[in-house]
């Protein structure tokens, strides 16, 4: 069983994404900082450069891309993968230009309004109104606007991460809120099937957040991925 474990946030999250995560699986976890930088190869290396030497390796949504980019730069500390509520794909047209006007809101001071209407396509429906919903809006506006922008821009520059899916050679884990509309299940699938082993599962109850809408059911996954 591997000893450290990194675990990369996703879009205007922060480390309260992982919180009912850590703890609860046998390995010593650390958070990465994606805040910083605005592409996906500067937070794969800021990662990296504070990561153990061997750990294994879970991202959520943006965290999954940049999960990809730790595996093309440094492959041989990889031990583990998990790839949760992502897609190996690059954007197409229509999801950019979403990115885009997202990007200008938030240059006219509109970023609460930004983060509030993410919230219905983060969490599943029962959770709205909920404590997870408040600790989503609350974490996003932690994270806030100027990192909003450089972490949409990163995203905006990412590259297609298909082709290296067949090199992928650790215990690898996909997983996907099973009402999760903004990654949904058919890019869950596309990414297990192009990685040797690699073992779907599919989380209830929760949308396109599940360590915090379903953390029980996740930590379940990573325990036995880890256990790999």
């Amino acid at each position: 069983m591997t000893s450290d474990l990194v675990l990369l946030p996703g879009l205007i999250c922060d480390e309260r994404l992982w919180r009912d995560v850590i703890g609860e699986v046998d390995a010593r976890a650390q958070v990465a900082d994606l805040t910083q930088d605005d592409s996906i190869p500067a937070m794969a290396a800021r990662t990296l450069a504070t990561a153990p030497a061997r750990f294994a390796l879970a991202g959520l949504s943006m965290g999954g891309y940049v999960a990809f980019e730790i595996m093309r730069q440094a492959p041989e500390r990889v031990t583990h993968l998990a790839l949760l509520d992502t897609s190996a794909r690059a954007d197409d047209e229509a999801r950019k230009e979403t990115r885009r006007k997202g990007i200008e809101m938030v240059r006219h001071g509109r970023f609460i309004g930004v983060s509030r209407g993410l919230l219905a396509s983060l969490v599943a429906p029962q959770h709205l109104g909920t404590a997870v919903a408040a600790d989503v809006q609350a974490m996003s506006e932690r994270v806030g606007q100027d990192a909003y922008v450089r972490q949409q821009t990163a995203i905006l520059g990412r590259i297609d991460s298909r082709p290296m899916l067949g090199a992928i050679a650790v215990p690898t884990l996909v997983g996907v809120g099973e009402l999760d509309k903004m990654t949904p299940l058919e890019l869950a699938e596309e990414m297990a099937a192009g990685i040797a082993g690699a073992e779907l599962v599919r989380f209830a109850d929760s949308a396109h957040l599940p360590p915090m809408e379903n953390p029980a059911a996740v930590v379940e996954a990573m325990r036995g991925w880890l256990a790999r």
